[in-house]
């Protein structure tokens, strides 16, 4: 397709095996649909936590910014690459580590992720729509951005790469004339240069919101890579899906360190202050990022849905009607979120994403491990959609241990407002939870599985033999 053609039919597939014939795309598409989807109000609002919330000096807040999105974008890159070679969505492909019913918590636990990523953008969305100046209220905005993402969802994968292709240049646009407005015609705050003091909590606070921000893309980043011919190969997708990310994301964040300096949390009137007379076109663009992303929070969110009940029904070949229900349900589910919780949202939002860390940071520790140090990509996806997990099994021990033993020793270390764990108490309020998970799970779920895989390399082959019998 042309960067600005979008699709003319509905997609058919949901969760199942893309095949060659249906492959199209090339790895500069996991560039645009990564950078042009990043550039919005809710990235803006992330980058605003260091100087608004944290209390951070501006620079500071930049490092962590910098330091947190370089470092979770290696993560989500990981997984993107996996789409290709595999082309199914994430979580179907999780029952290779997790079995097909050991799979289920993490997938149930990310459906509720997509509603809050969901709901936290239709918000913002509301609100911004009413800064640019539409005569709307904001929960006519939530539910108009809430609606575009159902039609986005409806019609699938191709409209959703078509639509972020048109941001990558219109939100890059955007953005660029933000910093130029605000830089050059505006000027910075007063206060720029003495704005906030440095503090370990609040740097490891930023870091942490940043690192969430790419490691919140690894249970569908794969799903955007998923029709991609398996030749594509793994280094072109790694970098285009990193640079992409990191580099949509890293510069709106900094425009909200900007912002947060300026305005404190009122993040969507500060931007609109600052940007003078081209703030409502700014804003208004951002709004567009918004319903892009929300329309991949919730194409996911089916899909994940849609996982779920395959588990139960392994003969189940859900369609595209399905999706458009199910996109409307879940659709339903987070406009009742959005508009209960209008109130508040920067509270919110940060104790949203640190606890999001902890369901997050052992799932991927776990999929990475295995995919590239244990299984080297080599799956069997037959498997992924038999009743009893194939070669896989219902329940891999090892992986579910190992992701409840993930959540459980992050708990210490994590710093909300909601929750405080002793070591973070001891630290003075310093979450360093999913470092600590990230080192604890890693090296305990590769000797764990590599021991269990050695045991059981009689009962594999067999298994492999009989699926390959009954293929033939």
């Amino acid at each position: 397709m042309t960067p600005i053609e979008a699709p003319q039919r509905l997609e058919d597939k949901t969760i199942q095996p893309i095949p060659p014939s249906e492959r199209h795309g090339s790895a500069r598409d996991l560039f645009t649909i990564w950078f042009g989807s990043n550039i919005m109000v809710l990235t803006v609002v992330t980058g605003a936590l260091g100087t608004a919330v944290f209390n951070l000096p501006f620079w500071l807040t930049v490092v962590g910014i910098l330091v947190g999105n370089l470092l979770g974008a290696v993560l989500m890159a990981l997984h993107s690459a996996q789409g290709p070679r595999l082309g199914v969505p994430q979580m179907v492909q999780s029952r290779g580590q997790f079995g097909s019913y050991g799979a289920l918590l993490i997938t149930a636990l990310v459906v509720l992720m997509y509603i809050g990523f969901f709901a936290s953008n239709l918000v913002l969305a509301g609100q911004s729509l009413v800064a640019a100046g539409l005569p709307v209220g904001t929960s006519t905005g939530i539910v108009v951005v809430g609606v575009v993402a159902v039609i986005a969802t409806i019609f699938g994968y191709d409209l959703i790469h078509a639509y972020t292709r048109v941001l990558t240049y219109l939100s890059g646009a955007a953005l660029v004339l933000a910093f130029v407005w605000i830089i050059a015609v505006h000027g910075l705050p007063e206060n720029f240069a003495s704005h906030g003091s440095p503090s370990v909590t609040g740097f490891m606070g930023t870091v942490t919101a940043a690192a969430l921000w790419q490691v919140a893309y690894a249970p569908y980043v794969s799903d955007y890579s998923r029709y991609m011919p398996a030749d594509t190969g793994a280094r072109p997708a790694f970098w285009s899906s990193y640079a992409g990310s990191s580099l949509g994301s890293i510069l709106p964040m900094i425009l909200g360190a900007i912002v947060g300096v300026a305005a404190g949390e009122g993040v969507v009137a500060g931007l609109d202050q600052l940007t003078g007379a081209v703030g409502p076109v700014i804003i208004l663009i951002f709004s567009l990022g918004i319903a892009a992303t929300n329309s991949m929070n919730l194409y996911c969110g089916v899909l994940s849905t849609l996982t779920v009940g395959q588990t139960f029904a392994p003969a189940w070949s859900p369609g595209r009607i399905t999706r458009a229900v199910t996109a409307t349900v879940l659709f339903a589910l987070s406009l009742v979120a959005a508009l209960a919780g209008q109130d508040n949202f920067m509270e919110y939002w940060l104790n949203f994403i640190t606890l999001l860390m902890t369901v997050l940071v052992p799932w991927t520790a776990i999929n990475l491990v295995d995919y590239y140090l244990l299984r080297h990509g080599d799956y069997d996806v037959e498997s992924f959609f038999r009743a009893d997990g194939g070669v896989y099994g219902r329940v891999n021990v090892p992986a579910v241990a190992c992701y409840v033993i993930g959540a459980l020793v992050q708990l210490p270390f994590v710093a909300t407002t909601l929750y405080t764990g002793p070591a973070a108490t001891a630290m003075g309020g310093v979450d360093l939870s999913w470092i600590v998970g990230l080192m604890v799970i890693s090296p305990l779920y590769y000797f764990w599985a590599k021991a269990s895989m050695r045991r059981s390399v009689p009962t594999v082959v067999a298994a492999s033999t009989s699926t390959d019998a009954a293929l033939t």
